[in-house]
């Protein structure tokens, strides 16, 4: 079965609610939200009669929670510790996000792993690994998904031997896996079109069963551009059929592919017609048209 969705809105009075008929309005089984802005650590108090009319409708049309994605900000960076402050603030943010997940039943999170800034990339990935060895507990009924990173500045996480190093020594591993995200394995050096050989690797390194999400976006970049910078699906370096062949691939059947494309014109959500593109499997030349036209 097909598992598609997108990146939707959570709002302070909507919620989860709000997240979940968002996704419904898109033809979505499956979405993916930030618990408030990516860009700070403001959180509202979540609300448990909102929380249980989310899931009540989640159950009506075939949403299952194990298809619902969380995404910590940006900001929470697990790889530097030159200001021990922020260091630990991070480890207590993503704990407490944590905790929030669980509240509302949500059992992933994305995160990016970090970057390492003027630390050497062994010691900050070190830190990272000690973070995580803090943050998960034995009890958590969640996994930490750590994303695949493009390349840009000093991130970490952006091939295979720095996942695998963060996982081989995480000591809860049932709680730890693996996001993929097409824009950053292309601009990382990946050639989509040959993911059967990259997803081999993954497998006998770090094991099929560890990728929980993987996130579907187009690339405005060359391959190994390094940049990530996403585009909407098929107008990019990666092309339609490239996607797709991830999409569909049967070794990811039963993981939720999440859309993160661009807003047309930053300000109309794309991802009716770009999901729709999905179960056609046709590539629609007029998608920018055709949102434009309807949003008139």
């Amino acid at each position: 079965m097909l598992i598609i969705g997108s990146h939707v809105s959570y709002k302070n009075d909507t919620q989860l609610v709000g997240s979940v008929n968002e996704a419904i309005s898109y033809g979505s089984n499956a979405f993916m939200f930030y618990t408030g802005a990516p860009q700070n650590t403001l959180r509202g108090e979540i609300n448990d009669l909102i929380t249980v009319e989310a899931l009540n409708i989640m159950k009506s049309h075939n949403i299952a929670l194990e298809n619902v994605i969380c995404h910590a900000p940006y900001i929470v960076n697990l790889a530097n510790n030159t200001d021990m402050d922020k260091y630990n603030f991070a480890i207590e943010f993503l704990r407490k996000e944590i905790e929030r997940c669980m509240t509302l039943g949500v059992r992933k999170i994305v995160l990016h792993p970090g970057s390492a800034t003027k630390l050497d990339r062994e010691y900050a990935i070190d830190n990272i690994v000690y973070a995580l060895n803090k943050i998960l507990m034995r009890e958590d009924d969640i996994v930490i998904l750590l994303e695949t990173m493009a390349g840009k500045g000093t991130e970490l996480g952006i091939n295979i031997d720095e996942l695998a190093y963060i996982i081989d020594h995480v000591e809860l591993k049932d709680k730890i896996g693996v996001c993929i995200d097409t824009c950053h394995l292309n601009d990382s050096g990946i050639d989509i079109n040959d993911i059967d050989s990259y997803l081999d690797e993954f497998d006998s390194r770090i094991g099929i069963d560890k990728i929980g999400c993987v996130h579907v976006n187009d690339s405005k970049n060359p391959l190994g551009a390094k940049k990530d910078r996403h585009e909407n699906l098929g107008y990019g370096t990666i092309g339609f059929d490239a996607l797709l062949s991830v999409i569909y691939n049967a070794r990811l059947e039963n993981v939720p592919k999440i859309l993160e494309t661009p807003y047309i014109n930053r300000e109309y959500a794309p991802y009716k017609y770009e999901i729709e593109m999905i179960k056609t499997r046709k590539f629609n030349p007029n998608l920018i048209n055709d949102i434009l036209n309807e949003n008139k």
